[in-house]
Order: structure tokens, then sequence, then C-alpha cells
């Protein structure tokens, strides 16, 4: 196979969907690997390293997409990039379905498209799972983003001048972004509480050192909160959490927001309200800016500061502000997605495996997903 890693054109995109490593593993299989030029720039891997291993570097753009077979991306690919590709191609990355406009173009061109962000999250799915890989990573880098706007120490220090307290963290949403964030703020000093509809992760919080903050629920809400991701709660049930966190709220130094619905705008967690009555210096950083914030006052790409002094942090790609690592895995689990199609004989799309199936979202001139 011919596959193409071309360099993002998304603003602030600083990953790259695959890596020397998982390049010379490609290289190994028999397939020819061609990257272009500068794509791995910022995630620390130069055309060099590619060369190395036995890559092709490509400086034209076009050329490189209407030859592949397989193109590995990390974002969706713009409307002039998709009229390049062949028909037949397989594209693969996190495609944003919901809000992409060139589905029914890559239909058109009979494009193979698999959309990673729709990836089943079972067992088997684990090593291919980029929203895990990635939201681990936002997780982490959030809680360092915390320490650059708050005005205090993390942790409690004892000195000759006096005794600083352990700032106090609030994590909403106790997912992979916030479990990891619950470990990081923990390893770095501070005291830390989270929150999330699912009680199930009551005891992952506290394996990580943090205390679990619940919201009284009827046995019906806890039924419809068992599973993997959090479900719409009724009116009832958002009173009741918007009193409990606004308690919780007014007691905290910074608050990590991350709770996300897919295919839908991120619920509202933390009011304007809730956020006039917090301390000056406190700080927000809302990991769900991009898909319309947990807090009404977040500006997806933007850091702001509201009139009683608490920050506001909406910026966006959090994994690309840690573009190696974030890179290494992401390109990790492509490589293993990748693993389901490609056999001795070439390219082998079977439907009937349901992770192939449930991320195909155009193929063979059909569009298969319903935005």
């Amino acid at each position: 196979m011919q596959i193409a890693i071309p360099a993002e054109r998304t603003a602030g995109e600083t990953r790259v969907a695959a890596t020397p490593d998982t390049v010379k593993k490609l290289i190994a299989q028999g397939h020819t690997v061609t990257i272009e030029s500068g794509a791995g720039t910022h995630a620390a891997q130069p055309d060099a390293a590619y060369t190395a291993i036995g890559a092709s570097i490509a400086t034209d753009r076009a050329a490189l997409l209407s030859q592949a077979d397989i193109i590995l991306v990390v974002r969706a690919l713009e409307a002039a990039d998709v009229a390049q590709l062949k028909a037949n191609a397989v594209l693969i990355g996190m495609l944003a379905v919901h809000q992409n406009p060139t589905l029914a173009q890559l239909a058109e061109k009979h494009v193979s498209a698999f959309a990673m962000e729709l990836l089943p999250r079972t067992t088997r799915a684990q090593s291919m799972d980029v929203l895990s890989s990635q939201n681990n990573i936002a997780g982490y880098r959030a809680v360092l983003l915390a320490t650059h706007y708050y005005p205090h120490f993390m942790p409690m220090l004892m000195t000759a001048a006096g005794t600083v307290k352990a700032a106090k963290v609030l994590i909403l949403g106790a997912g992979v972004a916030g479990l990891q964030a619950v470990a990081t703020a923990r390893r770095l000093g501070a005291v830390v509480e989270a929150f999330d509809v699912r009680v199930a992760t009551k005891e992952q919080v506290e394996s990580l050192g943090g205390k679990f903050v619940e919201v009284p629920m009827t046995d019906e809400e806890k039924a419809a909160n068992n599973g993997v991701y959090a479900q719409e709660m009724s009116d009832d049930y958002k009173r009741r959490q918007s009193e409990l966190l606004s308690k919780h709220a007014k007691a905290a130094d910074i608050i990590i927001t991350t709770a996300l619905i897919p295919g839908k705008k991120a619920p509202t967690l933390l009011a304007a309200d809730i956020v006039a009555d917090m301390k000056p210096g406190s700080v927000i950083v809302d990991i769900a800016a991009e898909s319309g914030g947990n807090c009404p006052l977040t500006r997806a790409g933007e850091a702001i500061v509201t009139e009683n002094g608490v920050t506001v942090v909406g910026l966006t790609n959090l994994p690309g502000m840690v573009a190696a690592d974030a890179s290494s895995l992401y390109a990790k689990n492509l490589l293993t997605f990748l693993g389901l199609m490609l056999t001795a004989e070439g390219l082998k799309l079977d439907l009937e495996d349901d992770l192939l199936a449930a991320t195909l979202v155009t193929h063979q001139g059909t569009l298969r997903y319903a935005q």
C-alpha cells in the first residue's frame, strides 16, 4: 500500500499522525510511506528522522494525496484536499463527524473514511482508542495550565516566613481526562475533589487520592449513568447538581471541567452566578471549550479574567501542547487500527468487524453516518 501522512492544516494543530517508530513498522510490512515535508516538526520529528528509517518526503501536497491508497491524519482534511483523493482511497483520523462539512464530498469521491472518535469503548478497542490516549494528555496538561494562571503554590509549604496552604482543586467529570487531572493535581500536592454523574467512578477517584463529590440520585438516575459515557440528566437533577457544585466551587482555588456528551454541546456545569461567587485569583480550566464549554463564560481559544478576578481558561487542543507524546500515542493507536485491514495480500475491509463497521462513515459512494 501507498500510505501518506500529510501535514496538519488546522490552525494550532501540532500533532502528526505517524511517528518514525510506527512508520518503520509499516515499511517492515512492505508498505511505502510518504510524509509531507515538515509534518512532524512541531512534534519533535524532523524530516530526517523519517528518511532515516526508509520513508520518503514529499513537498507536493496535491501529488501526495492523489497517489495514496491510505491517508492518515489527526484532523479532518479540508475540501480542497478531499478533492485530490483518488477513488477507493482510505482516510483514517479524528474526522469531527458531528460537524464535518466534507463527509458528503468524501462519499462522492468513493473514499472509505474511518472516524476514530466513533470507536466503541470495548476491551478489544482499548489499544486503538484515540479519545482515551488524547484525553489522558489533556487532563495532565489542564492542571499545568492551571498552575500557570494560579497566583499561589499548589502544595502546602512550611517556610520560615509562614505556612502556605495547599490549593483546593475541584475536577468536574471523572472520565479519562478527569482522572488524569486528579492524579496530576495530587502529585503536585493539591487537595482534590472530583464530581461525576456516574457514581461508579467514585472508587477510581478515591484510589487516586481524591474525594468524590456525590449528588443524591434516584435509582433510575443511577441506572441511566452506569455506562462509559455520561448521559443527559433531568432538570431536577441539574438543579440538585448546581446547588452542590455551587457550594464546592466557592471553596475551590482551581476548577477543571472535562464533561462531554458525545455528539452534543458540552453540558453547563458552572453557571455564571457560581463563578461570580468564586474567590478572586481562582482559576477555571475548561477542557470542553471546543465543544461549547462547561462554563458559559468560556471563550474557546482564550483566557479571560472575570470582574471578580476569576481566570477562565478556554484554550483548546491541550494534547497538542504535549505534541511529541500525544503524536506517539496517537500514531500507535492508528497503527493498531490499521492492523484490522492490512493483510499480506493488501487491503481488506471486513465490515463484519465491529470496530471497522462502527467507525466507517463513508464507503463506496455511500454516506453511512447521519450528522
